[in-house]
Formats: C-alpha cells, structure tokens, sequence
C-alpha cells in the first residue's frame, strides 16, 4: 500500500480532517463510561437528582458532538477514498496505453481488467476503512485501557492479560490468511479472462453449438474461485467469534473479581459499571481491529498486483521526438530481418526468418502466403506493434527504433483482420485517427473505401450509431469503414491486412481502382489470400514458414516460384479464375 502513497497526496486536507474528526468523536466516546459512573456514584447511589439530570443532559450533548464529528470524519475519509480510487483508474488505464502487444500478451487483458476493478476497489475501500476505523480502533482500544487502568489497576492487569492472548491469535490468524487473498485474485483473473474470451467469441460458441462446453469450462474456474474464496473467507469468519469468546471470558473474569471488591467496599458500583463499559469498548474496537487487518491483507495483495502494472516497464522504448523528425516515407527496407512474439533467437521459435526486401513510395507490395506463414507478422513490424526480435527496419534510411513512436504510428495508415469498430456513431469510428476531421474529409474517405453508398442509404447516415464491436453491420461493411478510417488520416504508409476478404470481387475491384491514385503518394502494403486481390501489385512477396520464397509481378512468380503456383492451382477453376486471366499485367 505505501508504494501508492503518491496518489493520496492530493487530498491530504481530506486525509488530515478525517483522522482529525474520528480523534475528537473518540474522545467523546470515551467520556461516556466516565459520566455514566458519576452518574451511579453520586446521582443514584447519593439519591441527588440534580446530579443525574445535570450529567445526563452532559451525556447527550456529548452523545451528539460524537454524531457530528463522526459524520465530518466519513465524509472527509470518502471524498479522500473515492478521489484515491479514481486516480489510480486512470494511472493503469493511462499506463495500460503505453503497454505494447507483448505486455499485453505476457499481463493477460483479463487480469489486467481485474486490477484496474476489484484491486482498485479493494484499496479504495482500505482507503476509506483507513482514514476512519485506523483511527478510530487503535485510540477507542487505548483510550479505554488508559481509563480502565485510571479507575482499578487491578481489573486493569486482567483486561492486559487478555488483550495480549488476542494480540497473538489475531496475528497467526492474518499470518496464515495472507496468502489466501494473494490466491483469490489469481483465480478471479481467471474467472475474467474466461467471461471476456467467451463475450468476444459468443458468435463462434453460438455456431458451434458449445454453450454447453463453454458453461463447463466456465464452471471450473468459478468452482476454483469458489473454493479459494471459501477457505479465505473461513479464516475471516473466524475471527469475530474468537475475538468475543476471549473477551467475554474476560469480562466474566472481570465481573467475578470486581463484584467482590465492590462487595469489600474496595471498588464503587459506579466505577465497576463504567470498567464494564470500557471492557465493552475494548471489545468493539478489537472486532474493528481484527476486520481492518483482514483488510489490510486484501488491500496490500491488490496494492502489489496494481504496483506490477504500473512498475511494468513496455517493452517497446520509443525515441523523443525531434525537430526533423518528420517521416516522407520515399523509402522502406526490410534487412535480416527476424521475429519471435516469445523474444527467442532459436530458429524453432522464430515466426519470421531472414526476411529481406525494400519498397518505394509509389509502389504497392503485395504479401501472400498460407495460413499462418507470418504475413500479419510482418507488416506489424512497421508501426512497431511488435519489435524486430534481429535485423533491422529503416525508412528513408533510419531504423524505425530511432523513431519517435507517435512520430511513426501517425504516418502510418493500418487496417487490421479484424475490423474493429467502438461503441459510438459511423462517422466517430472514420475520424478516429483525426478527430478534427471535417464533413467533408470523411466523406471523401468513406468514397474512396466504398463506404459512402451504403453509408447514406442508412436511416440515419454517417450518424447512425454502431453496436459494440459493429454488431449491426456486415463484415464487408465493417471492413469498408475501416479502410476509410485508415485513408482519412492520408498516411505515408498504408497497410492493408486482408482487409477486402469479405468483400465480393466487384466491390474489391471498385476499391482497388479507387485506391490506385492514393497509392502513387504513399508506399502500400497489401495481404490478401487470393490471387485476384494482388494481380496488379508492383511487387509480390511470397512468404513461406516465415520466410520469403519469392518475389515478384505476379507473371513473374508464376513462373519462377513453386509456392506462387501452388497457390495459384488452388484456386485456379473457381469463381474467380476466370477475373484472374482476364487481369492485365
């Protein structure tokens, strides 16, 4: 928990006026017993009303100071606590940004929406439990035991002995309760990271007729997180009653002792009662002592899990950014060029291999291969979502590493496999990249995707909202406003991940002419798994279990290259063999 002091800093007027409130509601707490006694003493026991009407109206008035101040100290401790929670939200989630894909990858999404939630939560609460029970339990426990000792040194001695038999079992019950909590996130992680995969692939489960498979395996990880949560919650159950069991044994013991001095006439009625009252008080506030330990637990567990996000340093270092550091993009080149998403050199362990090529602006590189074969892979080398794992990426001569990072992604136009679009309308999803961007650029965009038909015959046009990840739109129109959004911010680079794949050949032509005059200004890099979708490509890269195979027109490859040709035969005799020969090359 301390390493999060920094985010409390801000409302530490909070932070002071809270304590400060709970001091002075103890202490009115604490007067209590003592009036109660003067009361028994000398009102009941001296037959003086005046004494106990006068003390009486005392205990209310003090009874009421204790509401007030009790009140100040609990909206203090959450304006403190609630504020605290909220900055740490946006730290991880600011943070979280900054992560690259293999953070992502190493840290899990599904854990790190559980520390960004219950841990955040978790400390939040302490927090708020912090600024008022810290306080609270720790000054009722000593000040009851300084007053007890006040009134009868002897009784005192027992109430001592008692509290040092609690001390040690409350510390062996936290002892053995820690690592519990530690567990319970852990499968709570996993219970998220299950929910968000089988949200994400609903539509798949649905297809397949899983549901039943999926409920299974989503039973087994809440009956783990079940099961750890039982037995952490054992050891908090347990506290309470063996804190009460002690103390009544206690107060049993002080009962039996203290009636006998009253009896011996060594201890007043009054003072017996107020000593009973104290002993009570002790009880209250070991209780409270006991919980605020237990969350002490909890909350450093989560504190640490939120410190490791926040510690984590990306794995991606980017350069600041310079004066000259604009990006033409006349020039891209691939040298030696390795990758593994586990950082390994072993060849085994390598996605791609020795890849070797260069591009000009002006030209369209085409990427085509089987399934699985790296392409995605390497042209997520370019903006750097990945790092090169060996060799080396330079545009216009300087390594992309020794490029300012936000330098480098604005220049570079992206879309991926899968298109995905946010909650909010269709023409907030074109002008992500540029969200300054007018009417009239978006619409020129979604022109230039293929986008601005469909687009204006919907109820609403470009306003029209879309459902979380594009629920209410096909893929191919998924996929059109996705192209518009990556040409809307004209990028020097423009990289297009079989993004055409749930387009029909007519549509995919129409683009493909569309996009021709764009490409003379930037240097293009297509993946496609059809032959159609590349024909007309400067240049083609065959790539093969990582490495390139072949390169070339596509008259060229077919000629020279085995894999080409074997891709070619595929699908030569289907729908679109007849486009492929009528294409000129």
């Amino acid at each position: 928990m301390w390493g999060l002091k920094t985010y409390i800093k801000p409302y530490w007027k909070y932070v002071i006026l809270g304590p400060l409130f709970m001091v002075f509601e103890v202490f009115f707490d604490l007067l209590q017993p003592k009036l109660a006694a003067h009361i028994v003493n000398f009102g009941v026991v001296g037959r003086n009303f005046q004494i106990i009407q006068h003390t009486g109206c005392m205990m209310v008035l003090v009874a009421f100071l204790s509401l007030v101040t009790g009140i100040g100290c609990n909206f203090f401790a959450t304006r403190a606590s609630q504020n605290f929670g909220a900055d740490i939200r946006e730290v991880l989630y600011t943070k979280i940004q900054t992560f690259s894909f293999e953070n992502i990858d190493t840290v899990k999404a599904g854990s790190l929406i559980t520390r960004m939630t219950n841990d955040v939560v978790q400390v939040q609460n302490f927090m708020q439990i912090a600024l008022q029970g810290l306080v609270r339990a720790p000054s009722l426990l000593i000040g009851s035991v300084v007053m007890a000792l006040i009134i009868n040194m002897r009784l005192g001695l027992i109430l001592l002995s008692t509290l040092i038999i609690l001390i040690v079992v409350l510390v062996l019950l936290i002892r053995f309760s820690y690592p519990l909590f530690s567990n319970v996130q852990e499968k709570l992680d996993a219970v998220n990271t299950r929910m968000q995969e089988n949200l994400a692939g609903i539509r798949v489960v649905k297809a397949f007729v899983q549901s039943d498979y999926e409920i299974k395996k989503f039973k087994q990880v809440n009956r783990d997180y079940t099961d750890i949560s039982i037995k952490a919650a054992r050891f908090i159950a347990i506290n309470s009653p063996i804190v009460t069991f002690i103390m009544n044994a206690c107060l049993v013991a002080i009962l039996l002792y203290g009636g006998n001095l009253v009896w011996v006439n060594s201890v007043q009625v009054g003072d017996l009662v107020a000593f009973i009252n104290y002993v009570i008080q002790v009880l209250s506030s070991l209780l409270m002592v006991s919980g605020i330990l237990v969350n002490v637990s909890q909350a450093n567990v989560s504190a640490k899990r939120i410190h490791e996000v926040l510690a984590t340093k990306p794995t991606m270092e980017s350069m600041e950014k310079e004066e000259d550091s604009s990006i033409l993009a006349k020039h891209i080149k691939f040298s030696n060029v390795g990758f593994s998403y586990s950082r390994s050199t072993e060849a085994k362990d390598l996605v791609l291999r020795d890849v070797n090529f260069e591009a000009s602006r002006g030209e369209a590189v085409a990427i085509i291969g089987a399934t699985g074969s790296g392409k995605s892979s390497l042209v997520q080398l370019i903006p750097r979502l990945y790092d090169v794992t060996s060799g080396s990426i330079e545009i216009d001569g300087k390594n992309i590493q020794d490029i300012p990072l936000l330098e480098l992604r604005q220049n570079i136009g992206m879309v991926l496999q899968e298109s995905f679009l946010f909650t909010g309308s269709i023409r907030d999803n074109i002008a992500f990249g540029k969200s300054d961007a007018t009417q009239e650029e978006v619409e020129a965009a979604a022109k230039i995707a293929q986008a601005h038909d469909f687009i204006s015959k919907l109820p609403n046009g470009y306003a029209t909202k879309v459902g979380q990840k594009g629920i209410n739109l096909s893929g191919g129109q998924k996929q059109r406003i996705a192209i518009a959004r990556a040409l809307l911010i004209k990028p020097s680079i423009l990289i297009l991940d079989d993004s055409t794949s749930a387009l029909d050949l007519g549509t995919e032509k129409q683009l493909r002419d569309s996009l021709k005059s764009l490409m003379k200004e930037n240097i293009t890099f297509l993946i496609a798994q059809r032959i159609s979708s590349v024909i007309q490509a400067q240049k083609i890269l065959v790539i093969d279990e990582g490495s390139i195979v072949g390169s070339g027109t596509h008259k060229e490859l077919l000629e020279t290259c085995e894999v080409y040709q074997d891709i070619y035969r595929s699908q030569f005799g289907r729908q679109e063999a007849s486009y492929v020969q009528q294409q000129t090359f």
